[in-house]
This record gives structure tokens, C-alpha cells and sequence, in this order.
């Protein structure tokens, strides 16, 4: 590790001594690019600088362990914990920054809800998945637009696509993508049977532009009249957008913008963010499985989390923790669960990279 950073050290020297330069100094466009390269590396290399200087502070308090004098020897002690302790703690800080990050953290998400298997059921869970993301978007102060939803008439969603807009809104929901169980007595249910059903939750960062090109002669975008629950029409005139990726076989659908350029906009987001993550699945499939990328079949017997309502407990059963405040969860408290996510994560690629 060490030797790593003092490479990032050598490098942010060389981009001080480069920025320096007259000649460079005229070039706006490689002054920002240096710039911006400096900016990413300079905590790391303040944190490198901190960790050497306090391991020559340790080699002096160690010499002082040797003195005559108890009382020096004593504050050598006292001294020596302390600068270990905060060694220990810029050792982790440092693991941590020189870990590779992943460009999608600072997107959007765009979230996909799907009844599983269940019938009514799945589809009631659904809805209730999507307000407890609705929820947790509300407590992070995110920005959240519905871009497609298809209602049934029991109150629940067949499936639903929005876009959370909030700093960090990827980094801490990517974790949720997959198959999500309940376990409950249905309001239809005269015997008081528990069913189990399933729902599937994916979660896509919304890519810009210049993230995916996508070449025009490759779609075929056809419009047709936007319809409402119970079948009555939202709009009279044909402003839903539907769009069919030739090359992928790629079908995305959008109604619930008032005009057809907004429903294209919003339905050609959507298919930029599969096909980067199809691309991105695609490139990693020879290094690892991105098991989270994955939401399966919908079926019972494949989840990450289950949500028992008799027992009013959550389970992730990836991280075997589980929290006995459904009710809580429910309204959106999904901290615990993201937190010892995204820990576990970081430990893996720590362990992998061999920092």
C-alpha cells in the first residue's frame, strides 16, 4: 500500500510542477484536466503525508521509552497509544480511497418494480416496496418522478419505473437490486394462510449522453394513446412513447409525461441506462459475477431480503441481518440494512485488491 502512495505522492508533485509551467499555464483545457486530476488526488496524498509524519513521531517516542527518566517514560506511553491509534485509523482511511470507485455512484437511479410471483398479492407488495422507496427518497431529500406505471385495480402495481434525482442516490441504493419476498396473510385470505409472495426490484443509474451512444437507425419509436386505470385514456392525442432497441431486442415504454418529447426524453433515459448496464455486466462477466446486478426470476424460492409481517421482522439474507421494526422499514428506515451493505462490500474489494 505504502508503495502505491507514494506514487499517487510522485504523480501530484509532478501535475504542482506541470501547472507551473508557462507554456502549459496557456492551455485552459489541460490546466483543468491537471486540475481536476490534482483535486481527486489530493486527499489521498494529504492522508499519505500525515501517515509518514506520524510514523516519524512514533520512531521518537519509541527512542524516549529508553529514558531515565519515569515521568518521560510515562507521556512516551501515553504518546505512543494515542499516535497508534490514529495510525490505525489513517491505515483504514487510506485502503478505503485507494479503492477503485465506481463512475455510477454520483448518478441518478432509475427504479424498476415488478410484481413476481403471487398474483394480486405480489403486485399489493410492490406497491408497498414503492412506497417504501418513495419513503426513503423522501428522507434523503431526493427529487422523485414516475416515468411509467402500470396499476391493477386492487390497489397494487403490476410494475413501476421511476427516477430518484439526490447526491449519492446510486451509491446507497444499488445494493437493492434483486428479488425481495414477503411473507403475509392477504386481505383475501379467509383462513388466515400465510402466502408468500415476490416482487423484483432493479436498480439502473441514469447515464447521460455521452455515457451511450445510441445510433438513431437502430430504434424504431412508434406512439399510441396513453391509457389510465380502468382503462379510461389519460390523453386524447398519442403522446405515450414506445421504443424498440433492434440490436438488444430492448422494448421501453413511457406515458406518464404530458407531451410525446417529454415521454421520448424520459423513455430514451431509461434505455441509456440498460444498455450501459448491460455493456458494463457484459465487460465484468470475465472477472466476477455481479450477483446484485441481477434480480432473477421472481421466484419464491430466489431473494435477497424477506419481509415477514407476522413475525413484523426484515431479513437480508445476504449479510444475515434482520430488524424486528417492519413498520419502520416499511417507511423507509433502510439505513441499517445499506450501511452493513455497503461495509461488506467495501471489505471485499479491500480483501480482492490486497491493499
Amino acid at each position: 500500500m505504502l508503495e502505491k502512495l507514494a506514487g499517487i505522492a510522485a504523480r501530484y508533485e509532478e501535475i504542482e510542477r506541470l501547472m507551473g509551467d508557462p507554456e502549459i499555464a496557456a492551455d485552459y483545457e489541460q490546466v483543468a484536466e491537471y486540475a481536476q486530476e490534482r483535486a481527486n488526488l489530493e486527499p489521498i496524498v494529504k492522508g499519505f503525508y500525515e501517515y509518514r509524519q506520524i510514523e516519524d513521531e512514533i520512531g521518537e517516542a519509541e527512542a524516549l521509552l529508553d529514558s531515565e527518566d519515569a515521568e518521560m517514560r510515562e507521556l512516551a506511553q501515553e504518546e505512543l497509544a494515542r499516535l497508534r491509534a490514529r495510525r490505525d485509523e489513517l491505515d483504514e482511511e487510506l485502503r478505503l480511497m485507494l479503492l477503485p470507485r465506481d463512475p455510477r455512484d454520483a448518478k441518478n437511479v432509475i427504479l424498476e418494480i415488478r410484481a413476481g410471483t403471487g398474483g394480486d398479492e405480489a403486485a399489493l407488495f410492490a406497491a408497498d416496496l414503492w412506497r417504501m422507496y418513495l419513503r426513503y427518497a423522501e428522507k434523503q431529500g431526493w427529487k422523485v418522478e414516475v416515468l411509467s406505471s402500470h396499476e391493477i385495480g386492487v390497489g397494487g402495481l403490476k410494475e413501476i419505473v421511476a427516477l430518484l434525482k439526490g447526491h449519492g442516490a446510486y451509491s446507497r441504493l444499488k445494493y437493492e437490486s434483486g428479488v425481495h419476498r414477503v411473507q403475509r396473510v392477504p386481505a383475501t385470505e379467509s383462513q388466515g394462510r400465510i402466502h408468500t409472495s415476490t416482487a423484483t426490484v432493479a436498480v439502473l443509474a441514469e447515464m447521460d449522453d455521452v455515457d451511450v451512444k445510441i445510433n438513431n437507425s437502430d430504434l424504431e419509436i412508434d406512439s399510441y394513446r396513453a391509457g389510465g386505470a380502468g382503462g379510461q385514456h389519460v390523453q386524447k392525442n398519442d403522446t405515450a412513447i414506445r421504443i424498440t432497441h433492434r440490436p438488444s431486442g430492448l422494448v421501453v415504454q413511457c406515458q406518464d409525461e404530458r407531451s410525446k418529447t417529454q415521454n421520448l426524453l424520459r423513455a430514451m433515459s431509461i434505455l441509456r441506462a440498460r444498455l450501459y448496464e448491460i455493456e458494463l455486466e457484459r465487460q465484468q462477466a470475465a472477472q466476477e459475477a455481479d450477483r446484485r446486478s441481477q434480480v432473477g426470476t421472481g421466484e419464491r424460492s430466489e431473494k435477497i431480503r424477506t419481509y415477514n409481517y407476522p413475525q413484523s421482522r426484515v431479513t437480508d439474507h445476504r449479510i444475515n441481518v434482520s430488524s424486528y421494526n417492519l413498520p419502520a422499514v416499511m417507511d423507509g428506515s433502510l439505513d441499517e440494512f445499506i450501511d452493513e451493505l455497503a461495509t461488506r462490500d467495501q471489505a471485499e474489494r479491500l480483501q480482492a485488491a490486497d491493499l
